[in-house]
């Protein structure tokens, strides 16, 4: 599966791993990995360490999980990208709406 979820040790993270291509085809399963999560999910953390492209549709995700966790309270690091998806998520100011390490 492309896409899995596990709480973090806190009882409030939720982590979102994705493998592989980061597309329209995961568009799905991305949102159900934090919409049917539980009220208590304070942060999110979206590992890239495995996802191998992202594109345009993928960084309107991202958005939609902003909007979701709210917006500009929303508390969500993007982390382990790979040098290509860092880059796309720079050149697209992504650094200005969530913690990227």
């Amino acid at each position: 599966m492309p896409i899995q979820t596990r709480r973090g040790e806190d009882g409030q993270t939720l982590i979102i791993s994705i493998e592989g291509r980061f597309d329209f085809s995961t568009h799905q399963a991305f949102r159900d990995a934090y919409e049917h999560g539980d009220q208590a999910i304070r942060y999110y953390i979206v590992d890239l360490s495995g996802t191998t492209y992202l594109d345009s549709s993928a960084l309107g995700m991202l958005l939609l999980l902003r909007d979701y966790a709210g917006g500009d309270s929303a508390r969500i690091t993007i982390e382990n990208c790979n040098n290509d998806v860092r880059r796309i998520l720079t050149i697209s100011n992504f650094e200005q709406l969530f913690a990227i390490r």
